[in-house]
């Protein structure tokens, strides 16, 4: 793989924001933007721990898709303050993944700022992502093809982008939106994937209170480098062929993928992992 480090500004005008990045699609990291937020001073664990500790909140490690799983089914619960608790004593592959804590815990909704930066933010209230040392999100993108403001917060986290035109060699499994879990993103296996040497894609260390700007549809894969959180902002896609594979990946894709794991069980998901890797290698023999 070939990766060179997403561009760096410590703060952006709007409209530069939009004609550098938006227009043109390219990441950026935004090093300043919420310095001017209470979460900035506030958000650590430790006031996580102290505001939230009683929710029970659902946790998903890094085990293979498995037919009887349901979609995004998380696996295993726990309540905050001993999921906290975990991140602190020791490394685990335990992840808090697109979880709506500011319903329950409102208080949190008044630590941060809807930034002004040219993109029309969906208005309702984020999601956050926790994750401990070494923990990792397999590589995927995500379903509505949303423009995504990604902010980090406590510790530091590794994120590895892939423009949408990289799927081609990123071995992504049929009727889904991830690539192959066996991926080891950080040491590829060019013997067994030898496609993914042509991919060129981005990376960046994300510290405390930093946002990427992730474009439409790209594939990222993150790493926490420390134990901390996130939280996303999202804006719909404006290229109307994204919208419009946003609308076939939620309204027929994913239905479509449920059922043929009910009706063929694990043989539709190995079967899926095989397919991923002869299109993958056709596609690369194509360019010889």
């Amino acid at each position: 793989m070939k990766l060179k480090q997403i561009e760096r500004v410590k703060k952006i005008s709007k409209s530069d924001f939009i004609s550098q990045y938006v227009k043109n699609q390219i990441p950026v990291v935004i090093e300043e933007l919420t310095e001017d937020w209470p979460a900035y001073h506030k958000w650590r664990l430790s006031y996580i721990n102290e505001i939230a500790g009683d929710v029970v909140v659902p946790l998903y490690d890094d085990r293979h898709v498995n037919h009887e799983d349901g979609f995004n089914e998380a696996h295993t619960t726990m309540k905050m303050s001993d999921y906290i608790n975990l991140l602190e004593q020791k490394p685990t592959n335990y992840r808090i993944f697109l979880h709506n804590l500011m319903k329950e815990v409102p208080v949190l909704k008044n630590d941060f700022l809807w930034p002004e930066i040219g993109l029309k933010l969906v208005k309702q209230l984020p999601m956050l992502f926790f994750g401990g040392e070494n923990s990792r999100v397999f590589m995927h993108y995500d379903i509505d093809y949303s423009n995504i403001l990604h902010f980090h917060f406590h510790g530091e986290k590794q994120c590895m982008l892939f423009a949408p035109d990289q799927s081609k060699y990123l071995y992504k499994v049929p009727h889904a939106l991830i690539s192959r879990e066996d991926i080891d993103f950080d040491n590829p296996d060019y013997n067994k994937f030898p496609a993914l040497k042509n991919a060129e894609g981005y990376i960046a260390n994300l510290k405390h209170g930093e946002m990427l700007y992730m474009p439409e549809g790209y594939w990222h894969y993150m790493k926490y480098l420390t134990p901390g959180f996130s939280m996303s902002l999202r804006a719909f896609p404006k290229n109307i062929t994204n919208l419009s594979k946003a609308a076939y990946n939620i309204l027929i894709m994913r239905h479509f993928d449920v059922f043929m794991r009910k009706w063929k069980g694990q043989k539709w998901i190995d079967y899926k992992n095989e397919k991923a890797v002869l299109d993958t290698n056709q596609n690369l023999l194509n360019e010889t």
